[in-house]
C-alpha cells in the first residue's frame, strides 16, 4: 500500500475542511482558535501532499479551486460524522459518569473498599475521581459531587455530614513494642512524629484533649496522609490517624493506638454538591448511598420498605 494512504495529514485536512466552509482563512482561524498563518501553512501542507492547488490566493482574499470545492464538500461531511460520533460517546460517558472530588486517603481507606456495594446496585454508573487537594469551588469545574473535610460551609453548595473526624495516635505494633508499649511517660521521649503536610494542627488538637504534650518531639513531614500511614505501618514512628478511615488496619493489627485516646477535631467529612445546576439522578443515587452507608438520613429518595426491592430511587 502506498505510504501516503497510511499517513493521511489529518490536521491539515481538518484545517482545510473548516476553511472551505468559512471561505476565508481569517474566519477559519478564528473558529479553530489559531492564527491565520497557521491555517495557511496547514493548507499548503495538504496541497503539497496532494500535488494540487485547493485555493487561489489573492492579495486580500482566497478562493476555492474546482478541485478544492469538490474535496471540501466531501471532507467536511466526513469530519461532521466524526464529530457526531465523538460527541455521542462523550454524551454517553457524561450521562453515566459521576465526577467526584475526593481526598486520596478517603478514597483508598473508606470509599474504594465499599464502592462495590454501590456498583452492585447501579452497575451502569462509572466514576471519574479528582483527587486535587485544594479549597473546593464548584465554579469553573465539571464536578458533580465532592467528599471533603470541613464544617459545612462551602460556597454555592449544599452539604450533608457523613461522620465526624476522630483522630488518635497510631503506630505499628513493633514500633510500640520497642518502646515499652508507651506505658510510661519516658517511653515517649525520642519517639518520631510523622506529619502530614496539611494536617499538622491535629497533633495540637489531640495533645490538648488527651492531655499529652507531644509538640516538642522531632518529626518527619510527608506530602499526604497516605504516605504517613504507610510510614507508620512500616515502623517509622507515631502518626496522627483518622481512626474511622483506618478501621481495617486497626482491626487487622497492622496499626495500633498505643495511648487509646481518640478525640474529635470539630471537623467532619461531608458530601457536597453544587447549587448552580440541577442535581442529576446518578448524583442523587450516589449521595443517598453515601448517607445510607454512614447511617445518616437520605437527602433525595425515600427508602423502599422491606420486601419491595433494592434500596434506591
Amino acid at each position: 500500500m502506498d505510504r501516503r494512504y497510511r499517513d493521511l495529514p489529518l490536521n491539515p485536512l481538518r484545517a482545510f475542511a473548516v476553511a472551505s466552509q468559512h471561505k476565508t482563512f481569517t474566519s477559519a482561524a478564528r473558529y479553530m482558535g489559531v492564527s491565520q498563518v497557521a491555517i495557511s501553512r496547514q493548507i499548503s501542507t495538504l496541497e503539497d501532499y496532494l500535488g494540487v492547488k485547493l485555493f487561489v490566493r489573492g492579495a486580500r482574499s482566497v478562493k476555492l479551486t474546482d478541485v478544492g470545492r469538490t474535496l471540501g464538500g466531501e471532507v467536511s461531511v466526513l469530519f461532521e460524522e466524526l464529530e457526531r460520533a465523538t460527541h455521542g460517546v462523550l454524551s454517553e460517558e457524561s450521562e453515566n459518569t459521576i465526577k467526584l472530588r475526593i481526598y486520596p486517603t478517603f478514597a483508598q481507606h473508606w470509599l474504594l473498599p465499599r464502592l462495590g456495594a454501590f456498583q452492585a446496585l447501579y452497575p451502569e454508573y462509572r466514576f471519574r475521581l479528582d483527587t486535587t487537594v485544594e479549597p473546593l469551588d464548584f465554579r469553573g469545574t465539571h464536578l458533580d459531587v465532592a467528599i471533603q473535610l470541613g464544617h459545612g460551609n462551602w460556597r454555592d453548595a449544599k452539604s450533608r455530614k457523613l461522620f465526624d473526624e476522630r483522630v488518635d495516635v497510631v503506630c505499628s505494633p513493633g514500633y510500640a513494642g520497642a518502646r515499652g508499649g508507651f506505658a510510661a511517660a519516658q517511653d515517649v521521649a525520642g519517639a518520631e512524629l510523622l506529619h502530614a503536610k496539611y494536617r499538622r494542627k491535629e497533633w495540637d488538637i489531640w495533645s490538648a484533649q488527651a492531655e499529652m504534650d507531644l509538640s516538642h518531639l522531632s518529626g518527619q513531614e510527608f506530602d499526604s496522609s497516605l504516605l504517613v500511614y504507610q510510614a507508620a505501618e512500616h515502623g517509622f514512628g507515631l502518626a496522627m490517624g483518622q481512626v474511622d478511615l483506618l478501621a481495617k488496619e486497626l482491626e487487622a493489627g497492622k496499626l495500633i493506638c498505643p495511648f487509646g485516646k481518640p478525640v474529635t477535631t470539630g471537623a467532619a467529612f461531608h458530601v457536597i454538591w453544587p447549587t448552580m445546576k440541577s442535581v442529576s439522578t446518578k448524583t442523587k443515587h450516589f449521595i443517598d448511598w453515601l448517607l445510607d452507608t454512614s447511617g445518616e438520613p437520605r437527602a433525595f429518595f425515600k427508602r423502599k420498605r422491606a420486601g419491595s426491592g433494592a434500596a434506591g430511587g
